[in-house]
């Protein structure tokens, strides 16, 4: 027997709806549904963000922005955009 992860929907008349890979074949499977809490979800879904961009986050590379880059943020004042001028 072979698993696959899917990700699905349940409507309001109580159906599941979830896109299966066009090669599985036409026929009977067997379900089994996950329920995640409201806090579960949120976990889950911020350490599976946190495993996906890993390998970026570590890359130096990425580093393309230092602290003495740009110029401190004064929150007290509005910020104040240069005026264009239009020839």
């Amino acid at each position: 027997m072979k698993a696959i992860e899917l990700i699905g929907d349940i409507d309001e008349q109580h159906r599941l709806r979830a896109s299966v890979p066009e090669e599985l074949p036409a026929g009977p499977v067997r379900l089994i549904v996950l329920v995640s809490e409201e806090d579960e979800a949120g976990t889950v879904w911020a350490h599976g963000l946190a495993r996906e961009w890993a390998d970026e986050l570590s890359d130096s590379r990425q580093d393309l922005y230092t602290l003495v880059d740009g110029r401190p943020v004064d929150a007290t004042r509005p910020e104040r955009l240069p005026q264009c001028v239009m020839a």
